[in-house]
């Protein structure tokens, strides 16, 4: 499994909210060690949550808030008529390829982050009723949010992949590190 880890890991602000990141992402992507195509794109709860379908969520859900913070249009943007598609496999889509994509995004948001001058820069947040009229996050902002993000997805994952076979987050990274 590829994973993506933070060129440096130094103890300053940015590395580490940098690596905290890349944690939330690793219990994301080690949910579906071991796992077909089949078990990860199930349903074993009550939520329509899969863990496939959670993982292209979030590598879509990180492109879309480094477009946002690079000003620059997101050519995968997601609006009411095809947002269910970003929390599930379509097509040929595999766990392989949305993996790779979220390599390659992850490696795009460590490098616009360790190149913005400031933690403290920020960028406009777009017109949507869940944010304040006119309102601007930071660069230290979007990190944590991509935390907070990560992390509750990962929870979800937690408990689908539970139902699927019984493993924890626990038994898994033992996996990952062989």
């Amino acid at each position: 499994m590829v994973t993506h880890v933070p060129s440096a890991a130094h103890g300053d602000e940015r590395g580490a909210l940098l690596l905290f990141v890349e944690a939330q992402r690793g219990g994301l992507r080690r949910s579906v060690i071991g796992l077909t195509e089949e078990q990860a794109a199930s349903r074993p709860s009550a939520s329509e949550l899969s863990l496939s379908g959670l993982l292209k969520h979030v590598a879509e859900c990180e492109l879309n808030w480094l477009r946002m913070a690079q000003q620059q249009p997101n050519p995968k943007q997601r609006d009411q008529s095809d947002w269910h598609e970003s929390f599930r496999l379509t097509g040929d889509e595999t766990i392989q390829g949305v993996l790779a994509f979220w390599d390659e995004v992850a490696l795009e948001t460590e490098e616009f982050i360790r190149k913005v001058p400031s933690l403290d820069d920020t960028f406009p947040l777009p017109p949507a009723p869940w944010f304040p009229k006119d309102g601007q996050v930071s660069m230290r902002w979007l990190l944590m949010h991509l935390v907070e993000e990560f992390a509750r997805h990962a929870g979800h994952a937690d408990i689908i992949r539970e139902s699927l076979d019984g493993k924890t987050a626990f038994e898994l990274v033992a996996l990952a590190n062989g």
